[in-house]
């Protein structure tokens, strides 16, 4: 006879499920989905040690347990505290928790630039979602922002430190997936910065899923800086026989054109399968992959809104109105304004898309 799997029962929110041991209330909580699941902006569940950081996952236990009834006096971050038997927990029905959440992402922004139409993150960042629930209008800061100079880690990432809220998930990256980490967290206090040790190049096979933990812009794809915001691109799921890793990714297309490669993510913004850097940075052709299908992507993203699931696209009907023959042109927009050349690939530029890439007689 099979030996029963023993469970605990815990309530978030009024709703009550069965977990085992040793599970987390942030866990429990993704587990019934929704509203009721805390944000998490450093907690990350396939990197050990993560979460405890940021504190944008407090929640109230209103309930200790069965054995021991009392509520907990102050609020705890769900990531790291584990569910007791009969525990109750309340997450979005606590007035306490709301109040707190408000105040941390007000000590989130208080440094962090307001550079979102600028910045390549935009649209999938994880901050600028807290910002519009959590925020609020203005800012009640006078003092001056603490800024850093940019960095080019490598041929592939750029480090905006002036964007980074230390959530360390790109730091344990390093540690658990690479052979050797040359980055860290330097100074102490508000001097904190993620920085390489003398200028080292950040070159692991592995090292471009910094990119995707990230959840703001600190850490951007050159390969991919200026050349298009994230909800003008269609995501397809793609795959490819990769003798390094699983080679199952996102596709961002523009058209035909492949302007970025990441891995795949689940609901929570998490990474399915780490994936290299040939297939992120050197697989920018769509006749390198196998193409499965649309990515599913949440309808209240912004990346949904040119996303079309199922879309059919109307027979074109000016052809057959004027007897097979095309309509002709008023005018050729490319001709007439010299820029935007259709013969020149985004995807395949080294850097951004500025109008020196256009130029049919750039400077010397």
């Amino acid at each position: 006879m099979a030996e029963e799997i023993k469970t605990i029962k815990v309530t978030i929110d009024n709703i009550t499920i069965d977990v085992a041991p040793g599970t987390t209330i942030l866990q429990a909580a993704r587990m019934i989905g929704g509203d009721v699941a805390p944000p998490a902006m450093c907690y990350y569940s396939k990197l050990k040690g993560s979460g405890g950081k940021c504190r944008t996952c407090l929640v109230e236990v209103s309930k200790g347990s069965n054995a021991d009834p009392r509520p907990m006096p102050k609020l705890v971050a769900s990531c790291r505290t584990g569910v007791m038997d009969g525990m109750e927990v309340k997450n979005i029905t606590s007035e306490r928790v709301i109040d707190a959440r408000n105040g941390v992402v007000e000590f989130l922004l208080l440094n962090h630039p307001l550079d979102c139409p600028i910045c390549d993150q935009a649209g999938e960042c994880h901050l600028q979602d807290l910002g519009y629930e959590h925020g609020k209008e203005g800012t009640r800061y006078e003092f001056k922002r603490r800024t850093f100079e940019k960095h080019d880690l490598g041929p592939y990432i750029q480090l905006h430190m002036t964007r980074c809220i230390l959530c360390y998930r790109c730091v344990f990256v390093a540690d658990q997936l690479t052979d050797k980490r040359v980055h860290g967290v330097l100074s102490r206090g508000d001097h904190a910065e993620i920085a390489t040790y003398i200028e080292k190049s950040l070159n692991n096979d592995f090292i471009g899923n910094v990119i995707d933990v990230c959840p703001v812009g600190a850490l951007t794809d050159r390969t991919f800086r200026f050349k298009n915001r994230v909800w003008f691109t269609k995501p397809v799921d793609a795959h490819r026989e990769c003798p390094t890793c699983s080679g199952k990714v996102t596709l961002w297309q523009r058209g035909d054109e492949v302007l970025r490669v990441t891995a795949r993510k689940d609901e929570w913004g998490e990474v399915k399968d780490w994936i290299c850097n040939t297939c992120r940075f050197d697989k920018k052709h769509a006749g390198d992959w196998v193409i499965e299908g649309p990515t599913k992507i949440n309808r209240h993203s912004v990346i949904s809104q040119g996303h079309y699931v199922g879309l059919k696209k109307p027979k074109e009907t000016v052809a057959a109105v004027m007897g097979g023959r095309e309509p002709k042109l008023l005018m050729d927009i490319h001709s007439v304004s010299e820029v935007n050349s259709p013969g020149i690939d985004l995807g395949a530029i080294p850097g951004p898309a500025t109008s020196d890439t256009f130029n049919p007689n750039p400077k010397p």
